[in-house]
């Protein structure tokens, strides 16, 4: 009796079980469906920030708004130019505070990481909890004893104050993060940089540091972002005068208790938002790496 090879292969593929790997075609097409209705989500509120700030103020909050109609650029002029607000002024203080904390908050989390990973020395293990204590603060709850610091040292008002303040809320995370990706570094690259004569912080700069930087790029994102998006410390620590204030900050001032200058908001809103997708663009191939890295190790 012979067997017909077709129908020997359709009898085996229908007798093995289902891996993980295959769906039906009903299953991938709610699946995709699925992610389809969700990126739409997600993307439908940048898209209409965007169609608004095109939009003159009051036509911004038309109960009948079309896409294109009455778009101009008037919005992003008066931005830019100064007639709505000191948004270039604004723009320099949050680029010198974001690079700043991202500089300084990168540096000392690096250093912090790299000893806790390779030393053991007293006191160690109070330092990373103490670490772990600080991020379950919400900010609220640190504007007070922090501005009391700050006005003790005479830095209350000032954007190194708040650069202080940002490090001080990005290093505990930052550290954490690249502890995780220095222990996967093998400890053997160390001990070849000490025979070849490297002293341990030489060890450190020319060969942990090219090796992480995976790590180094998500925790130098993080602090930018800290940085550039936050509202409170920035609201209660610098000098109330308009010029001082961050981006964050001076979008308030499209918003009053009287007014809503809702197409000028928009249009500033998207001027913010390009560092922060151009910095995201410059370090995306290392995002995934450096997170997955640094979340599986201890």
């Amino acid at each position: 009796m012979t067997i017909d090879a077709a129908s020997l292969r359709a009898t085996t593929a229908a007798a093995r079980p289902r891996t993980r790997r295959q769906r039906s075609t009903a299953a991938s097409i709610g699946l995709h469906a699925a992610l389809a209705v969700a990126s739409l989500i997600a993307v439908f509120p940048v898209f209409w920030v965007l169609v608004i700030s095109f939009k003159p103020d009051a036509k911004a909050i038309d109960r009948t708004p079309a896409l294109f109609a009455d778009s101009t650029l008037d919005n992003y002029w008066n931005v830019l130019s100064g007639t709505k607000g000191a948004f270039l002024s604004w723009f320099g203080n949050s680029v010198l505070i974001a690079a700043l904390t991202t500089v300084l908050g990168v540096l000392l989390a690096a250093t912090t990481a790299y000893s806790l990973s390779r030393f053991r020395f007293p006191g160690r293990g109070w330092l990373l909890l103490s670490f772990l204590v600080v991020q379950m603060f919400p900010f609220a709850v640190l504007i007070v004893p922090l501005y009391n610091i700050l006005l003790t040292l005479g830095l209350q008002g000032s954007a190194l104050g708040l650069v202080l303040v940002y490090c001080s809320t990005a290093i505990p995370f930052c550290t954490y993060m690249l502890k995780g990706y220095f222990d996967g570094i093998p400890g053997e690259i160390d001990e070849a940089g000490r025979v070849d004569g490297l002293s341990p912080f030489g060890v450190f700069w020319r060969l942990v540091l090219p090796l992480a930087r995976p790590g180094l790029a998500v925790t130098a994102f993080y602090s930018f972002i800290v940085a550039w998006s936050e509202v409170a410390f920035a609201s209660a620590f610098l000098s109330a005068e308009d010029r001082s204030k961050t981006l964050a900050v001076g979008l308030q001032v499209f918003v009053q208790q009287n007014r809503a200058e809702w197409g000028h908001l928009a249009a500033a809103s998207v001027l913010v938002a390009i560092p922060a997708v151009i910095v995201f663009y410059l370090v995306q191939r290392f995002l995934v790496g450096g997170l997955t890295a640094g979340s599986v190790k201890s």
